[in-house]
């Protein structure tokens, strides 16, 4: 061989073994055996309860998360479900999506009078060449698909609510609003902001899902990032999920579950990639985000987890085999 075809030889057996370890790099590797799930806020325990009785039988992670939607959505409080606040209008909307390790995803907005946004999100990733339903179509998808109609009234800490904001009919959301149970709902019922879900099941499978009825007295039509596949939820099967809670507006404009999960692939941990996805929001806040709250949670292939937030005050809820705990995450404002 000639000294210049051997050098040609050589360059591109180089390249070929680069792409080759290139390729190899991106190839999971687990360090965590079992499965886990994470929920926002103090009622995830009880959701990833919920999800847990699914992922200790080897079941699915998408199972998990429908199960700890169906729970969450039956419960009585001020964000979640039909019991959840209203619009201005008076109107309850409901939010809501899933997605699988597959990229197979499904979404519903602005639905009312429906009680389980979250399997009707399912139903529309597993049945429809769809993402994404809103208003009377996602309604009339649901009830074409055996989904009863309820009454649309409001519960009844929903309406007294309801009837004190009209008095001032100020928007102003309150940051944390969950941990102020005693205050807001004195009958006990639940009361917390959006309820996102990541699980991880013993294959190695990812999901996610989100179920919200929105901010409080929001302007008719709004829609928040609960629904929307990249900013409220994003779940890569080589990579991790994210998924968020707080003002979803501010989500939505850094595509924040995509970011986070994109800054892991990268090398970040989970937590690092959701803080820099909160000091991104910072950045882009003239006052620096002091008057809103967003936190984001994330779910790397190999088990690991981590949470960031703008405020204090941001819980999320973890269930493995060798632990069940709620956590305070921390954030850029001190408490």
């Amino acid at each position: 061989m000639k000294r210049l075809d051997f050098l040609k030889y050589l360059s591109l057996g180089t390249l070929a073994t680069a792409a080759t370890s290139s390729c190899k790099a991106r190839t999971p590797k687990y360090s965590v055996k079992g499965s886990i799930m994470i929920s926002t806020w103090g009622d995830g325990l009880r959701t990833n309860a919920e999800g847990w009785n699914i992922l200790s039988k080897n079941g699915s992670a998408m199972d998990a998360i429908e199960a700890g939607g169906l729970w969450i959505e039956n419960q009585v409080n001020c964000c979640v479900g039909l019991g959840g606040n209203p619009d201005r209008d008076g109107i309850v909307t409901l939010d809501a999506c899933v997605m699988d390790h597959e990229y197979n995803c499904g979404g519903v907005a602005a639905l009312e009078k429906i009680k389980h946004p979250l399997s009707v999100a399912r139903l529309i990733m597993e049945k429809t060449p769809h993402v994404l339903f809103a208003g009377a179509g996602a309604q009339q998808f649901a009830l074409e698909q055996g989904f009863a109609l309820e009454s649309g009234e409001l519960s009844e800490s929903a309406a007294k609510t309801y009837k004190e904001w009209l008095i001032s009919e100020e928007y102003n959301p309150v940051i944390n609003i969950e941990n102020m149970v005693p205050k807001k709902l004195p009958n006990g019922e639940f009361n917390h902001d959006t309820m996102a879900m990541l699980a991880l099941d013993n294959e190695k499978h990812l999901a996610g899902g989100v179920t919200t009825s929105g901010m409080g007295f929001k302007m008719r039509g709004r829609v928040g990032d609960s629904p929307i596949i990249g900013a409220g939820l994003y779940v890569d099967g080589e990579v991790g999920a994210a998924t968020s809670s707080g003002v979803g507006e501010e989500v939505i404009r850094n595509v924040g579950g995509h970011l986070v999960v994109e800054l892991m692939r990268q090398g970040h941990t989970p937590e690092q990639a959701c803080k820099e996805a909160v000091m991104r929001i910072i950045k882009r806040k003239k006052n620096g985000a002091k008057d809103i709250q967003v936190g984001f949670v994330a779910l790397a292939l190999d088990g690991t987890y981590g949470a960031y937030s703008i405020q204090p005050g941001f819980q999320y809820a973890v269930k493995s085999e060798s632990e069940e705990k709620l956590y305070d995450c921390d954030s850029y404002y001190e408490k």
